[in-house]
């Protein structure tokens, strides 16, 4: 892993969109660095250190270079990575939001469905008998799933308040 400077950095992520536009992957990996040798953990406010950022990137395969930012350069170089980033990242693909909507429009119809009472009448002999017995069977299996459903909201209260 080769250790470069902010400009270079830049200058190298550039190009290195640039090679994988039309094919590609390329890992980018943001964290705070700490010091050797010391805890990981991070202290309760007593600990008036900065601790500078280390950023990789890596393509998977040969190219590999990271960069090492102070905390008091943090700004300026979000800013100018951001813009980086912004401009080369044009070819990712849209969220298909055409299935949340189907399940969103599904899941109304559930709840809906769920809430509308299921109207009993016909004759309990004769014709219409089979057609109370389905309505029969659509209120028994509405009433079990609004029992269900009233378990789980007060499950998921339970697990909240605890």
């Amino acid at each position: 892993m080769q250790l470069v400077d902010n400009d270079t950095f830049l200058s190298q992520l550039t190009e290195l969109f640039n090679d994988s536009k039309d094919k590609g992957t390329i890992w980018l990996t943001h964290k705070r660095l700490h010091y050797d040798g010391e805890d990981v953990t991070m202290k309760s406010g007593t600990d008036s250190r900065e601790y500078p950022c280390l950023l990789r990137v890596s393509d998977g395969r040969s190219k590999k270079f990271s960069t090492e930012i102070e905390s008091g350069q943090l700004q300026k170089f979000h800013a100018a990575y951001g813009a980086l980033l912004k401009g080369s990242m044009t070819t990712l693909r849209k969220r298909d939001k055409k299935r949340d909507k189907t399940r969103s429009e599904q899941a109304a119809r559930r709840k809906k469905k769920m809430t509308e009472p299921v109207v009993v009448d016909g004759p309990k002999r004769g014709g219409g008998r089979r057609k109370r017995q389905r309505q029969v069977k659509a209120a028994i299996k509405q009433q079990e799933s609004q029992r269900k459903f009233k378990e789980r909201e007060e499950s998921k209260r339970k697990a909240q308040a605890s």
